[in-house]
């Protein structure tokens, strides 16, 4: 497919060429950083960042990516403030924006939306996630972290724990993975939040190899270990929610007692106490520099889509 003047809906719209470029760009991005060489390239652009939903590092890596590369972001994180809390449509929003703007950063609670946007808007719209089923940048940034990590996403064995059902991380990362050959992925959840039948059989059908579990133990053949929250906010029964809520707790104990030594934990944060602090000091720990990566990997995905070169 290519990025030029691309909307970025579903990693699956895109190619392992593709995302293999993007992970070249994004090395390419981090030692411009690191030597504080980054060009100008996007000093005529201005990015429209418009968060239905909350969020602190998508929204702020993407701000940061874009004023590296020196382009202007205008937006907002909240519908107060904005004329859809006067009862202005979705549609009309992303029409005000799209004409103010050079590319759109989309982050909305409502699945499809941002397929939905990308039909009327002119310039390129960006998924920042969407409902329960998409937020391709992120999956991007967990398999570039995962291939700056091992420096493969080939052969190793993924363990993704916890809300398998509502993540939108999980399927996204599952969607990304299958354009790779990962040895195995098993899926630990409690029966409530099992992975959601679709997403499944998408991966069944991909040839990718899966195995549900219950036991955290199940962790022991794992390269990386992703950890997700329990997302309250998607339950459309919060008595589900209470029956779930704190069904995993990923702690050092646990990863010193069942993990290989070389596996790495990744986490999409934020967290709440389904992975513990006393991770954050151990060689388990890469979820912090998963999230620091975020700005190099969007760097280069908005340099790619915005003709940065």
């Amino acid at each position: 497919m290519g990025w030029y003047n691309k909307d970025v809906v579903n990693i699956l719209d895109f190619s392992r060429e593709d995302i293999e470029l993007l992970f070249s760009k994004a090395d390419e991005m981090r030692e411009q950083l690191k030597d504080k060489s980054v060009k100008k390239t996007l000093s005529n652009k201005i990015i429209g960042i418009a968060f239905f939903e909350p969020s602190t590092r998508t929204r702020m890596s993407f701000e940061t990516a874009a004023k590296r590369l020196g382009a202007d972001t205008v937006g907002f994180t909240g519908e107060e403030g904005t004329s859809v809390a006067k009862g202005e449509t979705f549609a009309d929003t992303i029409k005000m924006i799209d004409s103010y703007v050079d590319a759109i950063v989309l982050r909305h609670k409502f699945e499809g939306a941002a397929l939905f946007a990308s039909g009327i808007a002119q310039n390129p719209v960006i998924n920042g996630g969407d409902g329960k089923s998409h937020h391709p940048t992120q999956a991007m940034l967990d398999l570039y972290t995962t291939k700056t990590l091992f420096g493969e996403i080939d052969g190793l064995t993924f363990a993704l724990i916890g809300d398998l059902k509502y993540s939108r991380t999980v399927s996204s990362l599952i969607y990304g993975l299958s354009m790779f050959k990962p040895k195995e992925i098993i899926l630990i959840s409690p029966q409530q939040l099992k992975l959601r039948e679709e997403i499944k059989l998408f991966a069944v059908d991909h040839g990718l190899k899966i195995r549900e579990e219950e036991n955290i133990e199940a962790i022991s053949e794992a390269d990386i270990i992703y950890v997700t929250r329990i997302q309250k906010e998607r339950f459309p029964d919060l008595q589900e929610y209470e029956k779930v809520k704190g069904s995993y707790k990923i702690n050092k104990k646990i990863l010193e007692t069942h993990a290989k030594k070389t596996a790495k934990v990744l986490h999409p944060l934020p967290r709440v106490d389904e992975l513990s602090p006393d991770v954050d000091n151990t060689n388990y720990q890469a979820y912090f520099l998963q999230a620091s990566l975020g700005v190099p990997l969007r760097m280069a995905l908005l340099s790619l889509v915005l003709g940065g070169d």
